[in-house]
């Protein structure tokens, strides 16, 4: 079977490169897109970026970090009644709200070579190094993959490199049979729950997925304490829950797990298809290596190969392992904490922002830098408030709990209030915030340019301002950037149509997940990336922070920065700062593209893509126009606006993607096959990938309605 990667490489190879024909100084930030007085908006702009504060940054971060906070246990809820505190003190409307999910902790698990007598190994071994401040804690939970059943498996080992669809056939090719097997893969390349999913599918009986040096360990660098990179002992824990089919609680697929929902509304959780049928553990390369050394058969290909000082065999055998999982599932309880403000003028228009809270272990990247930042961002608008600033639109902020397990906190939220919701203008996200120097986007297209000049006025800490420094960066290598970087949220755009820094696209595997594909509300996520090994480990600690991460605590401020900027911009604008000319631009590279390989699959007009061709061309027309009205701004907005922002609605399907119907958006969704990369166009292209050509024709059908619905409604405006 093959993967949808193959779309993202095809698509970025087609693009050009970038020219820059612009250097970062020539480049001066324009009027502010929607906004009827520029000079009171830059007055209170500059009020805010005034205020986030490193050494306040930092405290939080020490706060956040002090304790393994893994979510619903007591340290989990002692972080949201810090958080909470910290929004009341800003002056926010504030509550914590639970939710009841069903959630696994590790009760027992091991992982023991049974057979040659030669190898020795027993599993996981605790994660040590020569010196951290924080590895002795009891709290430390044993390493475990959230969402994996209870089991116990003994089986020959094979290896399978990164568990993607095409390394399972390059097995099958090799007349290397996985039924009944435990397959061992390494992490990278795609979403851990697709490597499950892919082996479950292929008729493993169980997964060990490890981290190898090659991905984010001693092949980079030097590894922790000595250097940012992934130690011998260090392991990547993390959900293996089939998410593609739907986030969120297992047994509440479209609808809140509120505590006081009863059991007979609920999926019975072997009922539930997030959750995998067979056992998933992960292990250190110390632990996987003694398998990896000691397996037969033919030798793997040159690019299965590793960073062990071995040659990696596909096995089976003569390596046996036994897997034994005592998993203890309960309904949890866990804490969301939302902040709001009150609009002025437009209090049912909602602007959301977001960033989680809960972690593996200690979790200062992953999540608390995205949490610090979104702490000084409330601190910036507290200083606003009390100044007598008002927003005119509706901000809420929410600290979603359960991410790492399956993006439920902000999940549950959402369906909670998918009414209200469907007023809410955009969501904004944070997730890993910081982690080094290097800027990083993702977003909607219509949102691409907004998230541009907001770089533009945010100072870096590198000199000059986020975007120039980004600019720089960038220096036409747009397409070289990484989807597989470990731990990384950069996503590169699958069609890079500007002479301009690089925007990714929205994939899934944080909480704008909810907002934008189950309902439509136009999503970004930033952050700040750099060299990061040790990523859903014991290691990301405040101690690995303070010496790889953000040692001053001024990316904090500029992340803060960069996100109170967006969410200042996107409450107060007199008109909706969205390009749908844009949009409408790389939507039509996702459909010629899908047309060529639909020509591949099925030959020379297998399906017909022409009416969703016509339909894109209608929305950039449409688009043009009324950017016009935007930059010429009517003294009443609200039909305007109305328009701009039913226009991302209209993608929904009401139908939903086949087979996973929670996923609606007709343009974007995780891949099947992927989990975190974006699939575009995701009904047609993987009904393609699977060869149904009625069905791709179905779903071509159905795009085009979605895309006549999008530019009927900003045809709207003019009536």
């Amino acid at each position: 079977m093959k993967s949808f990667c193959a779309l993202v490489l095809i698509l970025s190879l087609a693009v050009p490169p970038l020219s820059f024909a612009e250097t970062p100084s020539a480049i001066n930030n324009p009027d502010l897109l929607g906004f009827r007085d520029v000079a009171e908006e830059r007055k209170i702009e500059t009020q805010f970026l005034a205020v986030p504060d490193a050494a306040l940054a930092e405290t939080h971060m020490r706060t956040l970090t002090q304790a393994p906070h893994i979510a619903g246990s007591l340290e989990d809820k002692a972080t949201a009644d810090y958080v909470a505190k910290k929004f009341r003190e800003a002056g926010l409307e504030t509550e914590i709200v639970e939710y009841r999910a069903w959630m696994n902790y590790p009760q027992d698990v091991s992982v023991d070579v049974t057979a040659p007598a030669t190898v020795t190994m027993h599993g996981p071994s605790p994660e040590r190094v020569s010196a951290d401040l924080f590895q002795d804690d009891a709290r430390i939970a044993p390493a475990f993959n959230g969402m994996s059943p209870s089991g116990d498996v003994e089986a020959e080992v094979v290896y399978a490199n990164y568990g993607a669809p095409e390394d399972l056939d390059r097995l099958e090719k090799a007349k290397v049979d996985v039924r009944g097997k435990i397959v061992l893969v390494r992490y990278g390349k795609n979403f851990r729950g697709v490597k499950a999913f892919v082996a479950q599918e292929h008729g493993a009986s169980g997964v060990l997925l490890y981290s190898d040096p090659a991905d984010d360990g001693f092949k980079h660098g030097d590894v922790y304490p000595s250097g940012p990179w992934r130690p011998e002992s260090g392991v990547q824990r993390g959900s293996v829950g089939y998410m593609f089919f739907y986030p969120g609680d297992p047994t509440t697929p479209g609808i809140a797990s509120t505590p006081s929902l009863p059991d007979n509304k609920r999926i019975p959780p072997a009922k539930a298809e997030q959750l995998p049928a067979i056992p998933v553990t992960p292990l250190s390369y110390q632990d996987a290596r003694p398998i990896l050394e000691a397996l037969k058969g033919p030798a793997a290909p040159q690019e299965w190969q590793g960073a062990g000082p071995f040659t990696y065999h596909f096995g089976p055998g003569p390596v046996r392992v036994k897997i034994h999982l005592k998993q203890d599932y309960q309904y949890r309880t866990i804490w969301d904490v939302i902040g709001r403000v009150r609009g002025s003028e437009l209090p049912d228009d909602w602007v959301v922002g977001g960033s989680h809270r809960d972690a593996w272990v200690y979790g200062a990247v992953d999540p608390s830098s995205g949490t610090t930042a979104l702490l000084e961002t409330v601190h910036g608008l507290g200083e606003l408030l009390k100044s007598g600033w008002r927003p005119k639109r509706s901000l809420v902020l929410g600290s979603w709990d359960a991410e790492e397990e399956g993006l439920i906190g902000s999940t549950e939220w959402g369906e909670q209030h998918a009414t209200e919701l469907e007023r809410a203008v955009a969501y904004l996200n944070m997730d890993a915030a910081v982690s080094g120097a290097d800027f990083s986007a993702s977003a909607v297209p219509s949102l691409k340019e907004f998230i541009r000049q907001v770089a533009r006025d945010v100072s870096s800490p590198a000199g000059g301002t986020v975007y120039s420094v980004w600019h720089e960066a960038a220096g036409g290598k747009a397409t070289a950037l990484q989807t597989d970087a470990i731990g990384s949220t950069a996503r590169p755009p699958v069609a890079q149509l500007r002479a301009d820094v690089p925007v990714g696209d929205l994939g899934s595997g944080s909480d704008y997940t909810v907002f934008l594909q189950h309902l439509g509300v136009p999503s970004t996520d930033v952050s700040s990336n750099g060299p990061y090994g040790v990523y859903h480990s014991a290691f990301d600690d405040f101690a690995w922070f303070k010496k790889f991460g953000d040692p001053t605590f001024q990316y904090e401020q500029q992340m803060a920065r960069v996100f109170g900027l967006e969410a200042l911009r996107m409450t107060d604008c007199d008109v909706l700062p969205f390009d749908y000319e844009e949009y409408a631009s790389e939507i039509l590279v996702y459909v010629r593209d899908a047309a060529a390989r639909a020509d591949l699959r099925f030959g020379k007009g297998g399906i017909h893509l022409d009416d969703a061709e016509r339909a894109t061309a209608r929305l950039g027309k449409a688009g043009a126009a009324i950017m016009k009205k935007q930059r010429q701004i009517p003294k009443d907005a609200t039909r305007l606006n109305r328009a701009l922002h039913n226009a991302e609605q209209a993608f929904l399907l009401p139908d939903g993607l086949p087979g996973r119907p929670w996923f609606r958006h007709a343009i974007y969704a995780p891949g099947k096959y992927t989990g975190y990369a974006a699939v575009v166009i995701p009904g047609v292209n993987e009904a393609v990938d699977r060869g149904d050509r009625e069905l791709a024709q179905r779903e071509a059908i159905a795009l085009a309605g979605a895309l006549d619905r999008a530019a009927e409604s900003l045809e709207r405006s003019s009536h």
